[in-house]
């Protein structure tokens, strides 16, 4: 997979693919992450890429041609699957979401940033509108970070078990079950039996009972 991110911020943005399991996807070769300087395609001598609303109004506003320039370069090198623009009015993300993606091929990221972006970026370049929830940040960067997180962990490969992602929280419209790991008793707090007795039959109808509890007393809106 690869993965273009559109940024005027690429110095927030490089940290998160310099470390843990992404570094380690990339070191591996199993997903490109390029970062593009927005600011590089503007054609103005102070190289802007934002300007006043037309109308009037408070914020300033991305202008459409850096963005048309970069991803027209883009798209000229090779296809794409996806044009993402990170926004808080777009659909929010879910694991259902990231499963989908992570199996596409090529994917640009648009980080949103100052009031917006022209609506004509939306209407002719965007093919799909993310939020990460119903807040709003300064900059796209780490909304685009944690989108790209979601779905490099779920490539086969990147992660050293590779069905620890299946069981993850909200893969079936759950939550997951309590964990433990050693010692077996801590200051009297004890594991539960089950988990220690090796009926892994029993284990699993455990773990799948207290997901589902879990889940009613957290999120029963997943389970509607």
């Amino acid at each position: 997979m690869r993965i273009d991110i559109i940024t005027v911020l690429p110095e927030l943005l490089r940290s998160p693919f310099e470390a843990s399991i992404l570094k380690r996807a990339i070191d591996k070769g199993l997903v490109e992450v390029h970062l593009h300087n927005l600011r590089d395609y503007s054609t103005n001598k102070h190289k802007n890429v934002d300007d006043y609303q037309f109308g009037g109004g408070a914020g300033m506003v991305m202008m459409i041609e850096p963005i048309d320039l970069c991803i027209s370069k883009l798209k000229a090198e090779r296809e794409y699957d996806e044009v993402i623009y990170m926004t808080p009015d777009g659909e929010t993300l879910n694991q259902g979401m990231a499963n989908q993606m992570s199996l596409l091929k090529n994917i640009i990221i648009l980080c949103g940033h100052y009031k917006g972006v022209d609506q004509r970026v939306r209407d002719h370049f965007i093919t799909k509108e993310i939020s990460i929830g119903d807040f709003v940040l300064s900059g796209g960067e780490l909304a685009a970070a944690v989108v790209s997180d979601a779905i490099i962990r779920l490539i086969p490969g990147v992660l050293s078990n590779e069905t620890s992602a299946l069981t993850d929280s909200f893969q079936d419209n759950l939550l997951s079950p309590p964990i433990y790991t050693r010692p077996a008793e801590y200051k009297g707090w004890k594991v539960p039996d089950v988990l220690l007795s090796g009926n892994f039959a029993h284990i699993d109808q455990w773990r799948e009972d207290k997901a589902l509890e879990h889940t009613k007393n957290r999120r029963p809106d997943l389970l509607e």
